[in-house]
């Protein structure tokens, strides 16, 4: 069994990847976290809704694959560079997270066992068909209990980093579902972006983060709604790139 990830539909060249780093809320049973385990059902230890909205459109066929984190953020955060302090967090939305005080020998071997293998898989799925384009797929929690007074009002967040090539589209296509879209909200992509400046920047690939409000995709009918619209976004944004590239060929076929 892989623990790390769980992958969905079947990798295509020229396709559509989804990555949602905080799919789950899965614990390996060695690990004892220090928590009620009521919190795994809450937002500090998974992006609730995104499992499901990722396994309709790959269902759908708007989403060719989807690779999904395989335990809780609060078992290692993959949305992180490797060295960051909150990889492992031993604190999250006022919630200690005792388990997590490791020693430098046990935090290796959780990065070892979890992280690497996750961002492996990823570069390897992307080697082997390289993707015309990928959605990083999370969900924010309406309110913070750590910061009641902070307001966020947005359906859904559209994140990016240096590449925006996609960001205006993914903002009107979202905005046409009659959306309350975030641009760089709740949070920036300059700031958290570090799966897609990894696999995504780092490689030229055109991608857009996604910031599903969590209790619109709290249940099937959110789900399936959020499903559909993300999917007409996806379309709109792929036709789009399929456009920018022939009109490519044609001018280079021209300069020749």
């Amino acid at each position: 069994m892989i623990e790390a990830w769980r992958d969905l539909g079947r990798p295509r060249a020229g396709g559509v990847l989804l990555i949602g780093d905080h799919a789950s809320a899965h614990v390996p049973a060695d690990i004892d976290l220090g928590i009620d385990p009521a919190l795994l059902s809450t937002h500090i230890a998974i992006d609730i809704g995104v499992a499901e909205v990722a396994g309709r459109l790959v269902a759908g066929g708007a989403v060719d694959a989807a690779i999904l984190g395989g335990v809780s953020r609060l078992v290692i955060d993959c949305n992180r560079d490797e060295r960051a302090p909150g990889l492992i967090p031993i604190a999250s939305d006022g919630h200690a997270i005792p388990g997590n005080a490791l020693g430098e020998a046990d935090r290796a071997a959780r990065i070892a066992r979890f992280f690497r293998p996750y961002h492996d898989h990823i570069a390897t799925t992307i080697a082997a068909a390289r993707p015309a384009m990928i959605v990083s797929l999370h969900s924010f929690t309406p309110e913070l209990a750590s910061d009641p007074a902070q307001r966020r009002p947005w359906h859904v967040g559209v994140l990016y980093n240096d590449d925006d090539r996609l960001a205006p589209l993914a903002i009107a296509a979202l905005r046409e579902e009659g959306l309350t879209v975030g641009d760089q909200l709740p949070y920036s992509g300059k700031l958290l972006n570090a799966t897609m400046n990894r696999h995504a920047e780092a490689n030229g690939i055109p991608y857009i983060g996604i910031e599903m409000r969590q209790d619109l995709v709290a249940d099937a009918a959110g789900q399936a709604l959020f499903a559909d619209r993300l999917a007409h976004m996806v379309r709109k944004a792929s036709l789009k790139l399929a456009e920018e590239a022939c009109r490519g060929a044609s001018i280079r076929s021209f300069a020749k």
